[in-house]
């Protein structure tokens, strides 16, 4: 803290320094240390004595061309360009830094939110639009935080419900779903409960609610997806949500208990599982419409035996 006793910056005469020194290379007939400090100036001033040593040198190399030139000699030196001459950055460099900017731009993307271009194909909702969200960062579009719009998400999408903040905004009858991924909830019904993206142990019926409301906001005129949320994996050991309803409760634990694979946990699995049920409908319905109806084929026998006969008549 001597600096405090010596404010006018005074020499200070105790201060002895044994180092090696060079000329100032700003103050003439002064003498300056070499000490680390004093490097990046020192340096500097051997970059600009060498520049103008490549300029005086380029100099008279471009007047003994120019004398050349003025003597009518046949075969005067070559044009050089002064070494020392700021370089211009023409079209072409513009043209590569452009696209050396958009691959960065592009691979970043992919690299943070595993889309080129981050998510942001879709229609966007001000400053937030499109992108990878995670659960903390879902949490302050609620509606609680002013300025930001109102976001839901549901099975791993995120739809902007700003347009209705009666429904969605605090104090709503949906305001408990905003700010989380509850998609639970859609199909359970339990909104206190249930605000968690698990979709383990739900009933057929429940996970097609949980697919009724996706597509009720991903078609939805006034609402529209900014986003995906990533959630961190679910423990498959973990215990399954109570459900708010005792009797649908007691046959979830009867239903996870005598299944033999687990339910979806993840959007991915949730999705093939999805595709899957729906192919298993279709076949059933083709399956139905193949089966003869009771008795329709002893029906048929009998038609042809009688047409048989009906031949062997004429």
């Amino acid at each position: 803290m001597s600096w405090i006793a010596n404010i006018e910056g005074k020499p200070d005469p105790n201060f002895k320094d044994d180092g090696p020194k060079v000329a100032d290379p700003a103050i003439p007939d002064r003498m300056v240390s070499t000490k680390r400090a004093n490097q990046p100036f020192l340096a500097y001033k051997a970059y600009r004595d060498e520049q103008a040593r490549l300029h005086d040198a380029w100099r008279e190399r471009e007047e003994a061309r120019l004398a050349a030139i003025a003597r009518g000699d046949p075969n005067p030196p070559r044009a050089e360009r002064d070494p020392t001459a700021s370089k211009e950055i023409g079209l072409l460099g513009l043209l590569k830094f452009f696209l050396v900017l958009t691959l960065v731009f592009l691979s970043a993307g992919k690299f943070v939110t595993g889309e080129w271009m981050w998510g942001l194909e879709g229609e966007g909702s001000g400053g937030f639009g499109g992108g990878l969200f995670s659960e903390r960062l879902l949490a302050e579009f609620d509606g609680t935080v002013e300025g930001n719009p109102i976001y839901i998400a549901i099975n791993g999408d995120v739809y902007d419900v700003s347009s209705n903040r009666r429904i969605y905004g605090p104090g709503g009858s949906y305001a408990l779903m905003t700010g989380v991924d509850a998609a639970r909830a859609f199909g359970t019904g339990c909104f206190k409960d249930h605000r968690t993206h698990d979709l383990r142990g739900l009933s057929e019926s429940e996970i097609q609610s949980v697919e009724h409301w996706k597509k009720f906001f991903s078609e939805h005129k006034s609402y529209f997806k900014v986003g995906r949320v990533n959630h961190p994996p679910i423990d498959p050991m973990s215990p399954l949500p109570v459900h708010c309803d005792p009797k649908k409760e007691a046959a979830q634990k009867a239903r996870w208990g005598a299944s033999a694979t687990p339910r979806p946990t993840t959007e991915s699995e949730f999705e093939s599982e999805s595709v899957q049920r729906e192919k298993d409908k279709e076949d059933k319905k083709v399956g139905e419409r193949k089966k003869p109806e009771e008795g329709e084929g002893e029906e048929r026998i009998a038609a042809a035996e009688a047409a048989g006969r009906v031949h062997e008549e004429l």
